[in-house]
């Protein structure tokens, strides 16, 4: 945890974007029907209903309907369809 602690005051000291420099997940959502996921590690579930995605801090579980990956790369992904959530779970916590 300390070394998180001093990524984040490094970040914060060079005026760097959190993101670059620990490596953490950028969620964008565009109103309830697309969201896009940067800097993630791999899917691990995938239906119409739910999508859950790791990343270096965790998971992030989207729930809905209708739900597709428009596309993904090794970096970004797109998730279409009815978002009704979005949840973030670290990675101490288990389903």
């Amino acid at each position: 945890m300390e070394k998180e602690q001093l990524r984040e005051r490094l970040a914060s000291a060079a005026s760097m974007p959190k993101d670059v420099v620990m490596k953490a997940a950028v969620v964008t959502a565009v109103g309830n029907f697309e969201v896009c996921i940067e800097n993630y590690r791999g899917i691990t579930e995938y239906t119409e209903c739910l999508v859950r995605v790791q990343t270096k801090g965790g998971q992030i579980r989207l729930s809905g309907k209708g739900l597709r990956v428009e596309y993904y790369t090794n970096d970004e992904m797109k998730i279409t369809g009815r978002i009704e959530s979005i949840e973030f779970a670290d990675g101490r916590n288990k389903e």
